[in-house]
């Protein structure tokens, strides 16, 4: 059953399994994108939410907005108030900033191309071959002036997801044009590794930031169970 709710003014997708196992996953950003890992969570028994964004380039009532339906998971249907976060591409910039945040309300992450690192994506400074500033400026107000000094990218926040150690499993292609991984997750993966976090870095080879997920999810969703406790 999907069920759609307004949380605080927050339009809410929630997804109920048949026999629910206590568990749930938040989809950060582009809830019906690439939804095979959810799909298959759904079916063993999570529950599968999604609160709108402002924007997906993030603003920090968007944080605030998950801590609310953290809350609201938990009271309403008795799960874990920690969930499993599923972030792609600007679901995984939408992440990070709610998991550093709030480390308490999160088990472990599946980023998939993740956006780090916001003068690479969306500003398309480096290796990147398609810039969204034009939208990132609407969003948000920054200029690139603004952007060159801006201290509150998403890898800023790398040092307290390492902090707290959440679990992270990392998906990237090696020729992603849109999201590069050098540029990018390869931030969360150097962190993590250089702290000795727990981390499961795989990279496609040849791979293009679409598609999200991998052929066979199955290392996907068994770091998910393995780590989700």
């Amino acid at each position: 059953m999907i069920e759609n709710i307004v949380l605080n003014d927050r339009e809410v997708i929630i997804c109920h399994p048949e026999k629910p196992n206590g568990k749930w996953a938040l989809k950060t950003e582009y809830f019906n994108a690439f939804p095979e890992v959810q799909n298959t969570l759904l079916d063993m028994g999570y529950y599968i939410a999604h609160i709108k964004n402002k924007t997906r380039w993030h603003h920090p009532s968007d944080t605030e907005a998950r801590f609310n339906l953290a809350q609201y998971m938990s009271e309403r249907f008795g799960v874990s108030k920690k969930c499993v976060i599923i972030g792609m591409s600007c679901g995984g910039l939408q992440g990070i900033y709610f998991a550093s945040k709030y480390p308490q309300f999160v088990s472990c992450m599946y980023l998939d191309a993740p956006v780090v690192n916001l003068l690479s994506c969306p500003a398309g400074l480096g290796k990147g071959k398609e810039s969204v500033f034009d939208e990132f400026q609407a969003h948000t107000g920054m200029d690139l002036i603004t952007l060159l000094g801006y201290r509150n990218h998403p890898l800023d926040h790398l040092p307290k997801l390492a902090e707290s150690n959440i679990p992270i499993i990392l998906v990237s292609g090696d020729s992603d044009k849109i999201v590069p991984y050098d540029e990018n997750g390869k931030y969360i993966n150097d962190i993590y590794t250089e702290n000795n976090c727990i981390i499961k870095t795989i990279i496609k080879k040849g791979g293009d930031h679409h598609p999200h997920s991998l052929t066979d999810n199955s290392p996907i969703i068994d770091f998910i169970l393995k780590y989700d406790k």
